[in-house]
C-alpha cells in the first residue's frame, strides 16, 4: 500500500546515474535517512529498497521520541565507480535533495560515508555527519553498535533472566564496521562471525560461511547486513532464542514476525535496535549535546526494548 509522502527519481545531470529520494513522512518534522550508494539489478529494486528504508526511518525516529519523520534517498550504481563519477553523482544527489526545501535531510548509509557528505554539502546544508574536522559528528558506526549492544541488555534480562551474554552462543552476521564492534562489546560471549568478504576473517571469534550464518544453532542471532534476510524459508532453519541487530528491514515481511513468535523466537524490531546513530547524530548536530549527554541519549535504548518486551508479555 502507498503511504509515502513522495518519491522522486532522477537522471543526473553530471554523472548520467539514476538518484531518487523516498521522503515518507514529514508529520513528526523534516524527514532525516541516510544515503543509500550500491548497485541494484533493476530500477524497480532500488524502488522498493528506498520506499521501505524510508517507512522504517519513520518508526525510527517514532520509536526514539525524535522529533522527525522518515525518508532515504538511494544512488544506483550502474558502472565503475571512479573518483569523478563517484563525487559526480553526488553532486547530483545534492541537487535533488535541495529540491525538498529541507524536508529532506541526509545522512551515510550502505556505500556513502562522512567525506561523501561533505560534497553535498557544497552544494546542500541539508547533510549530517561530516567528517569531525569539518565539524561534523563523523561515522555513526560507533553509536548504533551501542545502540545495538544496549538493545541486547534489555533482551536478554527478558530471554534469558540477566543482561550477561558471558557463555552465550552469538552469532553476528555481518561483520563491518558496526558488527565487528559490536563483537568486541560481548565480552565473555561465545562469538561467531560471518561476511561476505572474506577479507576480514580474522582468528579473534569464530567464522561461518554467510550461507550458513542462519542455520548456526545459538542462543543470540545479530542480523548485522543487508536487510530482508528473515523471510518463511530462513526462519524456518533458525535455531536461535533471540534476534537483536542492526541491519535495516530484516524482515521481507512484516507477517514473518508472526513466524518467529509462532517459532518462540523473540526479535527485537531494527528499526528500535538500530536507531543509536541517528539519537546520536541528531542530539549532537540539531541540539548541540554534547558527546557523553548524546551517548546518555543512546542508553535509553535499553529501557524502550524493555518496556516493549515487557508490553507483549
Amino acid at each position: 500500500m502507498w503511504e509515502h509522502e513522495q518519491l522522486v527519481v532522477r537522471t543526473g545531470k553530471r554523472s548520467g546515474m539514476t538518484t531518487m529520494v523516498a521522503l515518507h513522512s514529514t508529520e513528526a518534522g523534516p524527514a532525516v535517512g541516510g544515503c543509500r550508494m550500491k548497485p541494484y539489478a533493476r530500477i524497480t529494486d532500488a524502488v522498493t529498497d528506498v520506499l521501505r528504508l524510508s517507512r522504517a526511518m519513520t518508526l525510527k525516529c517514532a520509536a526514539a521520541g525524535i522529533p522527525h519523520g522518515g525518508a532515504k534517498s538511494v544512488i544506483v550504481v550502474d558502472r565503475e565507480l571512479t573518483p569523478e563519477l563517484r563525487r559526480a553523482v553526488l553532486l547530483d544527489h545534492a541537487d535533488l535533495i535541495n529540491e525538498f526545501g529541507g524536508a529532506y535531510q541526509a545522512g551515510p548509509d550502505v556505500g556513502t560515508g562522512p567525506d561523501d557528505m561533505l560534497v553535498l554539502r557544497e552544494v546542500t546544508p541539508h547533510a549530517y555527519c561530516l567528517p569531525e574536522e569539518h565539524g561534523g559528528t563523523g561515522s555513526s558506526s560507533g553509536p548504533t553498535a551501542r545502540g545495538v549492544l544496549a538493545a541486547l541488555k534489555a533482551a536478554s534480562r527478558h530471554v534469558f533472566g540477566t543482561p550477561d551474554l558471558s557463555g552465550r552462543k552469538v552469532v553476528i552476521s555481518g561483520f563491518g564496521s558496526v558488527g565487528e564492534l559490536i563483537a568486541k562489546g560481548l565480552d565473555g560471549a561465545d562469538i561467531t562471525v560471518s561476511d561476505v568478504d572474506e577479507s576480514r576473517r580474522t582468528g579473534e571469534f569464530g567464522w561461518v560461511h554467510p550461507d550458513e550464518a542462519y542455520k548456526v544453532k545459538a542462543d543470540v542471532l545479530i542480523p548485522a547486513a543487508v536487510g530482508g534476510v528473515l523471510s518463511p524459508e530462513t526462519v524456518r532453519h533458525l535455531d536461535v532464542k533471540l534476534i537483536v541487530g542492526p541491519a535495516n528491514n530484516q524482515l521481507t515481511d512484516d507477517d514473518v514476525a508472526d513466524l518467529l513468535d509462532e517459532r518462540g523466537i523473540v526479535w527485537v524490531p531494527d528499526h528500535v535496535a538500530s536507531a543509536g546513530g541517528v539519537i546520536y547524530t541528531l542530539a549532537r548536530e540539531d541540539d548541540g549535546a554534547d558527546h557523553e549527554t548524546a551517548l546518555k541519549r543512546v542508553d535509553r535504548i535499553e529501557a524502550t526494548v524493555g518496556r516493549l518486551l515487557q508490553a507483549q508479555g
